[in-house]
């Protein structure tokens, strides 16, 4: 692409999406923030702000560049608005939902504008499958939360070109992460390998093994920054449970990957962890 990337568009201000404008603003991208939810846009741009303030007390970050960082974003709820050199989506994990995207976006963007998938477990080919000039559509997927997780999976599908995976190991790079190349599998590296620290648990607890709290403090006593309940909390239990769904059906089914009804039945009852006040454990509001 010519003189490189320059603005990014991202699509779904939740915690991700915010957190990857965040981290695009304060690299020097002029950043496009889109939601089709009006209200939600307001609440990013107030997360992002308190992140960056955070950032400044701890003097990791200049207030000038707090200032230009902030400058640099603008919200938008017309889609038609989303053009970009790259643009990353954050949307719902929803093979369907993200096909439709980028072929919208395709529509009324260049050529060369690369498409980047924060997806989790869809395989990055199938994303591309309907999208014209596929070689442009690639995986970037970041950790939550992102503006402190180092760590990004860059993803090439069977049509993506080096010059499109390069570009986003360089984007991430200049973003202050850590790129990490993966092949186009289910869950690519980090989900497949994750997965059964949630599965496992869920089925201790499902079988009354042990209470949540006790398989969080015997985890956390053996190394892990986090038990697998506060970290999918942490992560948002729904959001947990569709990775784990999705991941389940892209391995036909394999037994290791089944989602747990327990999961299910929390995520039906709203009870979502950190963002709804309450999971496996309650929060202060």
């Amino acid at each position: 692409m010519r003189g490189g990337i320059k603005t990014i568009g991202v699509v779904g201000s939740g915690t991700m999406g915010s957190g990857i404008a965040q981290l695009s603003a304060m690299a020097g991208y002029l950043t496009i923030l889109y939601d089709v939810n009006e209200g939600a846009l307001p609440h990013a741009v107030k997360v992002i702000e308190k992140n960056l303030k955070t950032a400044v007390q701890k003097g990791k970050l200049e207030e000038a560049a707090l200032e230009k960082a902030r400058a640099s974003i603008t919200t938008t709820t017309d889609v038609n608005d989303v053009k970009a050199d790259l643009i990353i989506e954050a949307i719902v994990e929803d093979l369907a939902a993200k096909q439709n995207l980028f072929k919208l976006l395709a529509v009324f963007n260049r050529e060369e504008t690369i498409f980047a998938s924060n997806t989790s477990t869809i395989p990055i080919t199938r994303i591309a499958s309907v999208v014209r000039n596929p070689e442009r559509v690639a995986g970037m997927h970041f950790f939550n939360p992102p503006h402190i997780m180092k760590l990004v999976e860059v993803i090439a599908g069977a049509a993506t070109s080096e010059k499109t995976t390069q570009t986003l190991m360089a984007v991430a790079t200049k973003m202050g992460r850590t790129p990490a190349l993966a092949k186009d599998s289910p869950g690519f590296i980090v989900n497949r390998v994750a997965r059964p620290y949630y599965v496992e648990a869920l089925k201790l607890l499902e079988e009354r093994v042990a209470d949540h709290e006790t398989i969080d403090k015997l985890m956390e006593a053996s190394g892990f920054r986090m038990g697998p309940f506060r970290l999918m909390d942490l992560i948002g239990v729904d959001a947990n449970f569709n990775v784990t769904k999705s991941l389940y059906e892209s391995f036909w089914h394999e037994p290791r990957f089944r989602p747990s009804r327990l999961q299910q039945q929390m995520v039906e009852a709203g009870l979502h962890g950190r963002k709804t006040g309450k999971g496996f454990y309650e929060y202060e509001s």
